[in-house]
């Protein structure tokens, strides 16, 4: 939001409140960072029996905050109105139960993805709605909770149109001329809250992807069908649906198309790669 506010503020869309409200809050980010460098903690008893307790490794001399915190050996407490990753892990929404939950030291290993120089936890995204997920203002969400993300999809309508891309997915081509309404690169079974994929076919240290792209419906009974098949998480080609479990994507487009990554805006690229990196981090949950 920090590049975003800048352009509403230049446009009048953002107030010099709510901008000086973001650059203060990357303030305080760059403070705690600094922070987290400077803060060295002596190598002792105490400080190795813990870091032994969690599997790691003892600290043979002085180490600073953030070095521990780059440790593999983490968790992950979620916050926000619509939290996929943490719903698809079945981690608790409430930080302080799934702190208790990280404290029973379960290490669990899960995939990554790469996206160009980039990388995610669990989706990319292009097409229709996926701007709700980084558009919607974060005192709607604490006012509105998920219902939040359904108001700002209803005003995200325009996104609803033909994206002209061709993807090649493990050899595989996928390029339809009317183009397609929607594509996700996922680990997850939750897409922004809205689309599900069923448990059954995500697993989330397999080595692969889950690839869901959505055909431009060309008639009434097509809309209908793809309808069905999306709130029946029927994904058959038949249906207007592609899905396929994926290790590789390639994409490349005439126009840049925004991405999202978790749920973060990413502008467009012409050519995007897109891999995998299994057992890319380990959390404790």
């Amino acid at each position: 939001d920090e590049r975003l506010s800048a352009i509403g503020l230049r446009i009048g869309l953002v107030s010099e409140e709510r901008h000086r409200a973001v650059l203060e809050k990357y303030a305080a980010v760059a403070r705690e960072q600094e922070r987290l460098e400077e803060t060295h903690i002596a190598p002792g008893e105490a400080l190795n029996r813990m870091l032994e307790e969690r599997g790691t490794a003892p600290a043979a001399s002085g180490v600073s905050l953030a070095d521990l915190i780059r440790r593999p050996q983490v968790s992950y407490l979620p916050g926000g109105s619509t939290n996929d990753f943490a719903a698809s892990l079945n981690i608790s929404d409430k930080p302080a139960a799934a702190a208790q939950s990280a404290m029973r030291l379960r290490p669990r290993r899960l995939d990554v993805g790469r996206f160009n120089e980039r990388h995610f936890v669990y989706v990319a995204s292009f097409g229709a709605f996926t701007k709700t997920s980084y558009s919607v203002p974060q005192d709607v969400k604490n006012m509105f909770g998920h219902f939040a993300y359904i108001l700002e999809g209803v005003r995200d309508l325009d996104t609803l149109r033909p994206y002209a891309i061709r993807l090649t997915a493990d050899g595989e081509v996928f390029d339809d001329a009317d183009g397609y309404l929607f594509g996700a690169i996922s680990n997850s079974p939750s897409i922004a809250g809205m689309m599900k994929l069923s448990p059954e076919d995500v697993s989330f240290n397999d080595g692969m992807f889950e690839l869901l792209l959505v055909r431009v419906p060309n008639s009434p009974a097509q809309l209908q069908a793809l309808t069905w098949a999306l709130l029946n998480q029927i994904y058959d080609d038949s249906q207007g649906l592609i899905f396929r479990h994926v290790r590789h994507v390639a994409a490349e487009t005439a126009e840049d198309i925004p991405w999202t990554l978790d749920g973060e805006f990413l502008p467009g690229a012409r050519k995007i790669d897109v891999s995998i990196v299994e057992n890319g981090v380990e959390l404790l949950l």
